[in-house]
């Protein structure tokens, strides 16, 4: 039983490890609708009441983040949960591959 409790809790801690933004880059369709976890410096951010977009970049890549729930200012570290997503624009420029944001952590 132990064993099996390990095991579970070792799956479930794998998952949550944060992602590499060059792997998403690399082959986005593997990750496209899938939840994904990234942590990085936020290089750009443009936001208005709340909506907005900001580019991250863990050292591997970058990648814009869509936000419903307010925008890090730029500068800031910050560890992101969303969903993978193709065709994104960001003020009518395409960008393609983005996160659509669940959540973020400013550190």
């Amino acid at each position: 039983m132990r064993i099996l409790f390990v095991l579970a809790a070792a799956i479930g801690l794998a998952g949550c490890a944060p992602m590499t933004i060059a792997r998403i880059n690399r082959d986005p369709s593997q990750f496209r609708n899938r939840t994904v976890r990234v942590s990085g410096s936020v290089t750009v951010s443009v936001g208005l009441l709340g909506n907005g977009a900001y580019q991250v970049d863990d050292g591997t890549g970058r990648i814009y983040v869509i936000s419903t729930t307010g925008v890090p200012s730029g500068g800031s570290r910050v560890t992101v949960e969303g969903r993978v997503i193709s065709g994104a624009q960001i003020l009518g420029r395409p960008v393609g591959t983005a996160i659509r944001e669940e959540k973020h952590k400013v550190r």
